[in-house]
């Protein structure tokens, strides 16, 4: 009965691993989907306000498409390592500041 203990508790670990590793993954997916979507609501709060112009909304959208690929290719081979999280982070914190600069630039939409 003990020759099997063994491997079973070496497969039950393995898996339990795999989940936290999975779930890790899912959890980063996710704080980038929502800092995302943070993102475009600043953005049209922009437009809306009259902050940011049609042509700055383009380029400020095509930055967030950029991201969303970015994140599309990375996340393909189902695992996200340390150094692909900071590269997306790194980009969405390029996005968050030239949003930022663009709403404050005294330039308007109308």
């Amino acid at each position: 009965m003990n020759h099997w203990l063994k491997p079973l508790t070496a497969a039950t670990l393995g898996l339990t691993l795999f989940a936290a590793q999975a779930h890790a993954g899912d959890q980063q997916s996710q704080r980038v989907d929502n800092r995302q979507a943070r993102q475009s609501h600043r953005i049209d709060q922009g437009v809306g306000s009259g902050q940011i112009t049609p042509v700055e909304q383009a380029r400020l959208e095509q930055q967030q498409r950029h991201i969303n690929r970015l994140e599309g290719r990375i996340e393909a081979d189902g695992q996200v390592t340390g150094k692909e999280a900071v590269r997306i982070e790194k980009a969405q914190d390029r996005a968050s500041h030239k949003i930022r600069r663009t709403k404050h630039n005294r330039r308007s939409a109308g």
